[in-house]
């Protein structure tokens, strides 16, 4: 387990830094964005980096070894960091926008490492593994946002740069740490080169479907929300960004947070009834959050969300790890990591456009339709293992 956790430290230094994005990206873009409808783009394009990257990001480790991309990737990230903080100086929208780009293709690394993760340890513990690298985010929720406040005055005239300059420590650090890391759990070599089967075969197993489902819907809806809240509270509402950053923090909290018992949760309870439980608490949230627009129905909306989007995420990593063989497994993530982030690229970009068009409820409601469709495959999904998982 030692692997684990060091993924896990690994984890919580990069998410320190990419909270920071999330945060600022819709405050910094409302500043220097020449029309209000682009504001949330340097969040949205931090997202198509990380999905234009996933499937480059698989077989770059593929050929040259985990450790070697995630430290690469960390540093890149570093330098990416440090351009948003010249872009606050210069005020350049443009260069916003291309260095959270490159931030986001880190991201699609940072994302790889629960897979490390599940390749470190036997396959009864990889629900537990996975949500150990999560709860490595936790301790990244609680300082991330807190930190970038601190620093958000430390280049006197510009504002939020002093934050950015924080967000490159810490990728050099995560960097160092990611340097560290092992292989996983050796794989025989019959078993690791052998006979794959045609990639079309993999993804049409059902179960493998409703896997991929699992993280689509909540990525896709957890980020059309929480891209869309810093401008609803702090541009349209005018809550302060003190309040702003609370509630993004405790969204964090909520995501991350379960990860202390939710993979064993989904270990006991099975990955059917997991996704169930999350598919539950992200309906809750849209009920909370589209009743009103007081700091507390932001609060209490965002929480449920952050919670939901555990339960459905770790089922569904648990579940896609059974679906494939280990000479299988870069193409069958890549494929996961591709929808999951594509998806989630798209909902970032209609966010802004979303919030200032149809409103904060409305935009709420909208995501119904996803969650009704997932409810739908979960119901006729037959909840049987793959003859093809990995044992």
């Amino acid at each position: 387990m030692r692997n684990v956790y060091v993924l896990a430290l690994a984890q919580a230094l990069s998410a320190a830094g990419m909270m920071t994005v999330f945060l600022l990206g819709g405050i910094l873009g409302s500043q220097l964005a020449p029309r209000p409808g682009f504001a949330t783009l340097p969040v949205s394009l931090t997202v198509v980096g990380l999905a234009a990257t996933t499937i480059p990001a698989a077989l770059l480790m593929e050929r040259f070894g985990r450790r070697n991309a995630f430290v690469a990737s960390a540093l890149l990230a570093a330098v990416a960091a440090l351009a948003v903080a010249w872009a606050i100086v210069q005020s350049s929208f443009a260069l916003l926008c291309a260095a959270t780009l490159v931030l986001g293709a880190n991201l699609a690394f940072q994302q790889q490492q629960r897979f490390a993760a599940a390749e470190s340890v036997p396959p009864g513990r990889v629900s537990q593994a996975v949500s150990i690298v999560m709860l490595g985010t936790l301790a990244a929720a609680a300082v991330g946002p807190q930190v970038a406040l601190a620093l958000k005055e430390l280049l006197p005239g510009h504002e939020y740069a002093g934050s950015f300059v924080g967000v490159a420590a810490l990728c050099v650090a995560a960097a160092l740490v990611l340097s560290r890391t092992t292989p996983g759990v050796p794989q025989p070599r019959a078993a690791a080169t052998g006979d794959r089967r045609p990639l079309a075969a993999i993804v049409r197993q059902p179960i493998y479907l409703v896997a991929v489902g699992a993280a689509v819907v909540s990525y896709a809806v957890m980020s059309f929300i929480m891209t869309a809240t810093p401008i609803s509270m702090h541009v349209h509402d005018h809550h302060s960004d003190t309040d702003t950053a609370w509630v993004i923090q405790s969204h964090l909290l909520a995501m991350y947070g379960p990860s202390l018992f939710s993979g064993r949760l989904v270990g006991r309870i099975g990955a059917r009834a997991g996704m169930g439980s999350g598919l539950v608490l992200m309906l809750a949230c849209v009920a909370i959050a589209s009743a009103g627009h007081d700091l507390m129905h932001y609060w209490g909306g965002l929480v449920m969300l952050g919670v939901g989007w555990n339960l459905l995420f770790v089922s569904g990593t648990a579940l896609l790890t059974t679906t494939y063989m280990p000479a299988e497994r870069f193409r069958a993530q890549a494929v996961n990591e591709f929808s999951v982030f594509g998806t989630q690229a798209l909902a970032s970009l209609l966010a802004g456009p979303a919030v200032h068009a149809l409103g904060w409820r409305t935009l709420n409601l909208a995501t119904l339709v996803p969650l009704a469709l997932f409810a739908l495959a979960l119901v006729a999904w037959p909840g049987q293992r793959s003859r093809n998982s990995r044992r």
